[in-house]
């Protein structure tokens, strides 16, 4: 695998969105609220979706025990677990809310459990949780229901518990192995702690592990990240989602106890990305696209070799685009032509409930135009290639007319070598791949109208 030059890194590795949906969550306004959201439920249940479609869904739990230095995720740092509990009530009355909208019994074919840490809940609590859901919803046979793993909550006796309770995948949040970077961080967990639990949870019969790793953390240098790729190699996870870690104090208030002068140089961030994507193929895996690796018989890697690979706000996903409800403070949901996230903080997400209200605090209509973009920004992101009839023809438009900017902004990067233009389509490279986010760019026209990019990471 060819890794891009430093040159190419120089021009083109700017700050942009991950695009797990187009438009952006940057762009949601307060003016879509309870109302709006409730008219795209109802036209759902109105409509052949809800017959035809299954549904998506995602429940945040908010809650952890410590601080993660790096995190950049709506938490809640607590030791106090009596609080969940009062927050599994409310999750209930959000369901039930749902439900009266939506009806009951809607099949779901994708479940994942984000926070926080949503091992903060006990078993208990997970099971209360789990029956909640199967009560309202029909959890489709065959379907992918996942759960975030901080591996400092859980053993093997919570493992075979989450097995009973139907989730046939595991995300372990790993990050570094180095127990320097991992002190540096706040975040100690023995790789060899991490080892048994993915050793038992292949006993245990999960269909898939998934491990998140990290480039770019504080006293991370290209040798001590070549440790812990050895140990990852070794460990064989089917999965593995590798992320740069992008330091925004200004934004994300727990990286302010990060060392600045602790973090590695550009430099060497290129070198450790470098070395991760040599280590991966070396180790056998496919390159899923952006951030995403899987080993060939996965079904992300299955996905990504048959055209069916999609992006949600989870990451890439084999899933068809179906409708996203969110569940819990923060969540973000997907329902017809619109978008929605719920308020932000708990006092908020609870008022809103304790008085009859789902608890939207912004969202976003998309329009025709946005919907053209998003058909072609995902085609890209997923299959890595574009035909331009397909898109004339779901949307009835002249490709070519209506994007005579983007495609003549693209002649850079196709003189670059990260994209191949012809008359029928685009298609991006294998060096491409390492800056799809700024291909796709091109075609954001919030992007183009203000170009404020400073608020998100950079694309590589």
């Amino acid at each position: 695998m060819t890794i891009a030059t430093p040159e190419l890194l120089e021009r083109f590795d700017v700050p942009g969105p991950r695009y797990t949906s187009y438009p952006t969550a940057d762009r949601f306004v307060e003016a879509f609220d309870e109302v709006a959201y409730t008219q795209a439920l109802e036209q759902r249940r109105m409509g052949p979706a809800a017959l035809a479609l299954p549904l998506s869904l995602y429940v945040h739990i908010p809650f952890c025990e410590s601080l993660c230095y790096y995190c950049a995720c709506n938490k809640i740092i607590t030791k106090h677990h009596e609080r969940s509990a009062p927050y599994l009530r409310y999750l209930a009355r959000e369901i039930e809310l749902h439900v009266a909208r939506i009806g009951s019994g809607v099949s779901v074919s994708q479940l994942h459990l984000g926070g926080g840490s949503p091992t903060f809940l006990s078993d208990d609590e997970l099971t209360e949780l789990m029956s909640m859901l199967r009560r309202h919803f029909n959890l489709a046979p065959g379907g992918e229901y996942s759960i975030e793993i901080d591996p400092r909550t859980v053993d093997e006796e919570r493992l075979k518990t989450l097995a009973r309770l139907g989730f046939n995948r595991l995300s372990f949040g790993v990050q570094d192995f180095d127990p320097q970077v991992q002190k540096a961080v706040h975040r100690t967990q023995p790789a060899e702690q991490v080892f048994a639990l993915v050793e038992a949870a292949r006993r245990i019969g999960f269909e898939s592990i998934n491990v998140d790793l990290i480039y770019g953390l504080p006293r991370q240098t290209p040798t001590s990240f070549n440790r812990t790729l050895e140990q990852v190699a070794e460990l064989r996870p089917d999965r593995i989602a590798l992320y740069g870690y992008a330091h925004l104090p200004e934004r994300f208030k727990p990286q302010r106890r990060i060392i600045a002068i602790d973090l590695p140089g550009a430099g060497n961030k290129v070198t450790m990305l470098s070395r991760a994507l040599a280590a991966f193929e070396a180790a056998g895996y496919v390159y899923v696209g952006m951030d995403h690796f899987a080993l060939p018989n996965d079904s992300l890697a299955v996905a990504k070799r048959q055209g069916r690979l999609h992006r949600n706000f989870q990451g890439y996903s084999t899933q068809p685009d179906c409708d996203l409800i969110g569940l819990g403070v923060s969540a973000i949901g997907k329902v017809g032509a619109t978008y929605s996230q719920n308020a932000k903080t708990l006092a908020e997400y609870q008022d809103a409930l304790d008085h009859g209200h789902l608890p939207i605090a912004r969202g976003l209509a998309v329009s025709r135009d946005d919907l053209v973009r998003r058909s072609i920004i995902m085609a890209l992101m997923c299959q890595g290639r574009l035909q331009f009839e397909s898109i004339e023809i779901a949307h009835l438009i002249d490709f070519r007319k209506s994007f005579a900017a983007e495609l003549e902004a693209l002649r850079d990067m196709q003189e670059q070598g990260l994209v191949e233009l012809s008359d029928t389509g685009i298609e991006v490279t294998s060096m491409g791949w390492f800056f799809v986010r700024g291909v796709a760019m091109v075609f954001d026209r919030y992007l183009q109208d203000d170009r404020t990019r400073a608020r998100f990471s950079k694309i590589i």
